[in-house]
């Protein structure tokens, strides 16, 4: 057994080591995304983590009031702010939307969460947020459903829902004239957060 442990622990520091020696040579942009992702993944969650994922968790419940994300898009506001508005703060795209349902997509990079939004006559009608990739366990990461639940109780709504073949479960808590969904792709993995005027 100790020799399955070290021949697994030899291969997982080569495998490291290739991967942060091509992305350290900046050959293609997908290996040093690999590194980063590597990097991210932890081995098991602190209690450390586990505190500042709920720190993360309740910065969200006073901005849904007024349409809003706490942080980086903190000036935005669901069903006021234009297309216009967020390219100008955030720049274009990384993904422009391509049709009405699309989402303008702005990847998470060096320790800044990713976003996406979608509008609906050049204005806002969804923002998502995706946490960062780095530390990820102290961000979205670390939020499980048994933490949202336990600390903002009964939701409005849970419901299942289908992304592709993946089953997902939406938590939904109204705040206000406004409705903050939480996707999880299981009980103890958070996908993102989704926030909409609500009924929509």
């Amino acid at each position: 057994m100790n020799t399955q442990k070290s021949i697994k622990q030899v291969m997982l520091t080569a495998t490291l080591t290739g991967v942060l020696a091509v992305g350290t040579l900046g050959l293609t942009s997908g290996f040093a995304s690999v590194q980063t992702v590597s990097a991210a993944t932890p081995s098991k969650v602190t209690t450390s983590d586990s505190q500042m994922a709920l720190r993360t968790l309740n910065s969200f419940y006073k901005p849904a009031l007024k349409g809003q994300f706490p942080g980086n898009a903190s000036a935005f506001t669901v069903g006021k702010t234009t297309r216009d508005q967020v390219v100008k703060a955030f720049g274009k795209p990384d993904k422009a939307m391509t049709d009405a349902d699309g989402f303008d997509t702005y990847h998470a990079e060096m320790g800044n969460p990713g976003y996406a939004f979608n509008y609906k006559l050049t204005k806002i009608r969804e923002m998502r947020y995706f946490g960062t990739t780095v530390e990820r366990q102290t961000n979205i990461g670390g939020i499980t459903m048994k933490m949202l639940l336990k600390n903002w109780y009964t939701p409005s709504a849970t419901t299942t829902i289908k992304n592709g073949k993946m089953k997902q479960t939406k938590v939904t808590y109204v705040r206000g004239a406004y409705q903050l969904e939480f996707i999880f792709n299981s009980s103890t993995e958070l996908d993102h957060i989704n926030l909409r005027e609500k009924g929509l």
